[in-house]
């Protein structure tokens, strides 16, 4: 992807708004600040905002003539992102429609600060945490990690290299080791580490076996408190999710996590869009990709209810599937046999 860096309207087309824009400044303390941090948290993180607001109003100007089926894929998703956007601030929409073009720019950047603060939050807090996540149980790490200094990380250690082993490579094979450390292997942001998987075991024949259900993506240090990771579930919510009145887990909230333990374990020092080593852009899309699939929505929907007993206990978005055998399963199962007995008769020449 790129980036329309020469305009100084960024609505300008050329460059998707899902993209991580150039750093800027915000100067001054908004609202919408702090709706930004959980935005990006939450619905999409690495975003170029004042991109996403400029074009979401064309756009909709456009959409009088041309309906959205008609636009791009990227720019249907992108202009999804801009609804959740502004359905989820009340107000902005109309702000944003009797705003000048820098009014626009001031509210995306605003939003844009938070974003990136709150990415950076994590980052800073993810860096330490995770060695204490991936410690052997009762053991200190051999050789040491220092919480200060990523420069070991990655491939250059044992275990973080383990963990960050693309699934379906073999870690333990040496020719495989040398190259991941060498960077004869190049390894790309759609090549998932075996660390999303739950117990870290990928089954090449059944992908989804697992997948994002990792102890390691501690979803509860960000959103609702560092010291309650390893805590059984409560029927209480705190931290950054009651602060948002957030009652259930998202999905590009799983990918936002899991794109931060991968950075936490990798030997980058910054979180940049430009760090080919990362590529971290590339691993947050496509987990959304596959998540966002309608073809995938049986696996996703499990996830979601497997992520919300661990989070959100308590939560409607938790609920359990039917017991079998109950009267609440005896009726949905009369009531589905009726619809495909009821269905047009097929006549036969």
């Amino acid at each position: 992807m790129t980036e329309d860096t020469n305009s100084s309207i960024p609505g300008k087309r050329g460059s998707s708004a899902l993209q991580m824009g150039p750093r800027k400044k915000a100067s001054t303390s908004d609202p919408l600040v702090s709706h930004g941090r959980h935005f990006g948290r939450t619905v999409f993180a690495l975003c170029n905002y004042p991109s996403l607001l400029t074009n979401g109003i064309l756009r909709l100007e456009q959409m009088e003539d041309t309906p959205l089926e008609e636009f791009s894929a990227e720019e249907r998703r992108e202009h999804r992102v801009f609804e959740q956007l502004i359905e989820s601030y009340p107000g902005l929409l109309e702000r944003l429609k009797n705003g000048s073009e820098e009014e626009i720019l001031h509210v995306g950047e605003l939003i844009g600060k938070g974003a990136a603060g709150a990415r950076g939050d994590d980052t800073k807090t993810l860096k330490s945490a995770v060695l204490d996540w991936i410690a052997p149980k009762g053991e200190a790490i051999r050789p040491p990690l220092h919480r200060n200094s990523k420069i070991d990380r990655g491939f250059n250690h044992e275990l973080t290299g383990s963990l960050l082993c693309p699934a379906g490579l073999d870690w333990n094979d040496p020719q495989t080791k040398e190259n991941l450390r060498s960077g004869k292997l190049l390894v790309c942001g759609d090549q998932w580490p075996v660390f999303l998987y739950a117990h870290h075991t990928y089954d090449a024949e059944d992908p989804w076996c697992g997948l994002l259900r990792s102890r390691l993506l501690a979803y509860k240090h960000v959103f609702t408190s560092p010291s309650s990771v390893d805590r059984e579930p409560k029927a209480t919510r705190s931290g950054n999710a009651r602060l948002h009145g957030m009652n259930s887990v998202t999905l590009a909230s799983i990918a936002y996590i899991a794109t931060q333990v991968r950075f936490a374990l990798s030997s980058s020092s910054v979180f940049s869009r430009t760090d080919t080593a990362t590529d971290s852009e590339t691993f947050y899309h496509s987990l959304l990709d596959l998540m966002e699939d309608p073809d995938e929505s049986k696996e996703v929907d499990e996830l979601l209810v497997w992520w919300n007993r661990q989070v959100f206990p308590t939560s409607s978005a938790a609920k359990r599937p039917i017991t079998a055998n109950s009267a609440l399963s005896k009726i949905r199962q009369k009531r589905l046999a009726l619809k495909q007995t009821s269905g047009p008769n097929v006549v036969h020449s």
